[in-house]
């Protein structure tokens, strides 16, 4: 039982066949996809392959690049969207510095505004964070303390400060296919310690393709060769650490149980 708990089954190198890469990613032992959004226009088809798909999940949201093309996204907009049935989560959303591509204080008005549906819809929030280490806390830190929400850190890549934060603010890490690059050491020994109840895994496919697929198309499939690599980079059987990431994704987005 494995869950990619982040992949955009409708970005171009997916969605021109996703029925063969939904197939292939269950001939691995994938039983649950998670289809994010990242920009409004984007909504109406991630949902749609979710109400299509019995294993697949949607999210809507804004990501921080998109946040100055989306200047009037309130939270009111993305809780109603969230009222669909096979939404269960909110974003991406966050801050990204390294880029920039929008406004950063349009960034972080857009990333406030997705906390405050996450708190009002109990749906956890997906976050983005990139060279944005100490924004971010300090906004989860100060929204936290307004009301709490569920919250993921998902492509984590960031320090392993950042990481013993966002655990003290409760909340859960997900590891891409990055943990398995060559230029990845410090990511893979701050995975390696990560507590095992918070932690999930995910591909962000069709980017980040890990070994041994790199250069190649990224897909829901490769999720088993991130955990085969995290599994024995933690010293675990790939059973174990599918059971409990998969049981992690379950208690975070409680929504997909139904």
């Amino acid at each position: 039982m494995l869950i990619d708990s982040h992949c955009h089954l409708n970005y171009k190198g997916l969605v021109e066949d996703q029925p063969t890469i939904l197939a292939r990613a269950r001939d691995r032992g994938v039983t649950g996809m998670l289809n994010i959004s990242t920009r409004e226009s984007e909504w109406g088809d991630v949902i749609a392959t979710a109400e299509r798909e019995a294993d697949v999940w949607a999210s809507v949201g804004i990501h921080p690049h998109e946040a100055d093309t989306h200047p009037d996204m309130h939270a009111a907009r993305l809780i109603e969207a969230a009222a669909h049935p096979r939404v269960i989560g909110i974003g991406e959303t966050g801050l990204d510095y390294y880029y920039d591509h929008s406004d950063r204080d349009r960034q972080k008005a857009s990333f406030r505004a997705h906390i405050e549906a996450s708190r009002t819809t109990g749906l956890p929030i997906i976050i983005h964070t990139r060279d944005a280490e100490d924004d971010t806390a300090a906004i989860l830190a100060d929204e936290m303390g307004r009301g709490a929400f569920p919250a993921l850190i998902h492509c984590f890549t960031a320090s392993a400060d950042f990481a013993a934060r966002a655990l003290e603010l409760g909340l859960y890490i997900s590891i891409s296919g990055i943990v398995t690059f060559k230029n990845a050491r410090d990511l893979a020994a701050t995975a390696a310690t990560l507590p095992e109840d918070r932690l999930l895994v995910e591909t962000d496919a069709p980017f980040l393709a890990p070994v041994p697929h790199r250069g190649k198309t990224g897909e829901p499939a490769f999720v088993a060769d991130t955990t085969a690599f995290l599994a024995n980079l933690r010293g675990v059987s790939v059973e174990r650490l599918s059971e409990r990431t998969s049981a992690n994704f379950f208690r975070l987005f409680a929504k997909a149980r139904a």
